[in-house]
């Protein structure tokens, strides 16, 4: 059965305000998060001073969130720290970025498949955020917590998670995905996520309307970078790829990663790529659209394809092979 259009919330305000919203439209997702989460007070103060020190505005969106959902503000926050899950999900994501001749246009295209626990696939929203003074914001991810998002200065923040064996306490990186959304040129991303605060890292596929693509494979103290060179196209999913970052290797799902990738690099390879072909990419089930279900069974819980040049974002519930497409168009 198609699953149902993925809801979109516009919040709107301070960061206080917006947090409020948020907090308030999806309540049930985070009292189950939190319910799931078990608090060490002493160690989750530690990650919160640093990010009180360096993001305040971030905790003040978590605290209103918290607040309108009726949960401890520190338990909330224990639950935006992935550093200190218990143990590595076998869940993933994979990136395709296309520029220049590989698509039909001449567009910058991004392609993205998220795949989480099927449980999951029902709390996917999607939120408009308009704060004063910065850049308007579009995001999907699962309750207040953003996976990938775009803003209306041409940037594009998609990506895979990683698991690196240097993390530490500092700001955690689900929380960087929101403060890199405020940016509004490349570099200023890069800078973003690689505040030497931070606690840990993602692999980080940016893409801007004029400042291009880069790929930016992190850990807590270092990081390598490629773009998309003479081949037009960037492939990631959850490995260390880059010869320089191999070291920092810790996940036991390398194999289904490395699988992923290869199969990634075929389709991003090919002629005249538009945001229908990518869909189909991510549709392909040799390697990328991963499906089932039952508790802990990992499968796609959303689809996205953006045409960063036009500021268009076509996206959907659940697997794209059957989805109800989606689309978010920032004003110019």
């Amino acid at each position: 059965m198609t699953p149902p259009p993925i809801p979109l919330l516009r919040v709107a305000g301070s960061h206080a305000e917006v947090g409020r919203q948020i907090g308030a439209a999806t309540r049930d997702v985070i009292r189950r998060a939190v319910d799931a989460t078990p608090v060490d007070p002493s160690l989750v103060e530690l990650y919160r001073v640093v990010t009180l020190e360096h993001l305040p505005w971030v905790v003040e969106e978590l605290d209103g969130a918290a607040a309108s959902a009726g949960v401890d503000p520190l338990a909330l926050f224990a639950a935006s720290i992935e550093e200190l899950a218990p143990a590595e999900a076998p869940t993933g994501c994979s990136d395709l970025v296309v520029i220049g001749d590989r698509t039909a246009d001449g567009h910058l295209l991004v392609a993205h498949n998220n795949d989480l626990y099927a449980e999951d696939e029902r709390d996917v929203v999607a939120l408009e955020w308009r704060v004063p003074g910065e850049p308007v914001v579009f995001t999907l991810g699962i309750g207040p917590w953003l996976s990938v998002g775009w803003n209306d200065a041409g940037l594009s923040v998609t990506g895979n998670e990683l698991s690196p064996n240097d993390e530490r306490v500092g700001i955690p990186r689900l929380l960087q995905m929101r403060d890199v959304l405020t940016r509004r040129t490349l570099a200023e991303a890069v800078d973003a996520v690689l505040h030497p605060a931070r606690a840990s890292s993602y692999n980080w596929v940016f893409a801007h309307r004029e400042d291009g693509a880069l790929n930016v494979e992190g850990s807590a103290t270092q990081a390598g970078f490629d773009d998309a060179g003479s081949d037009g196209f960037i492939a990631h999913t959850n490995h260390y790829a880059h010869e320089d970052m191999r070291g920092f290797e810790s996940s036991a799902h390398v194999a289904d990663s490395t699988a992923r990738l290869e199969r990634a690099r075929e389709l991003a390879a090919a002629d005249g790529l538009t945001v229908d072909v990518l869909r189909a990419a991510l549709a392909d089930h040799e390697a990328l659209c991963r499906h089932g279900e039952g508790a802990k069974v990992v499968k796609t819980v959303f689809w996205c394809v953006a045409d960063v040049t036009a500021g268009e974002v076509t996206y959907g519930r659940g697997n794209p092979c059957d989805s109800v497409a989606q689309t978010y168009r920032f004003v110019a």
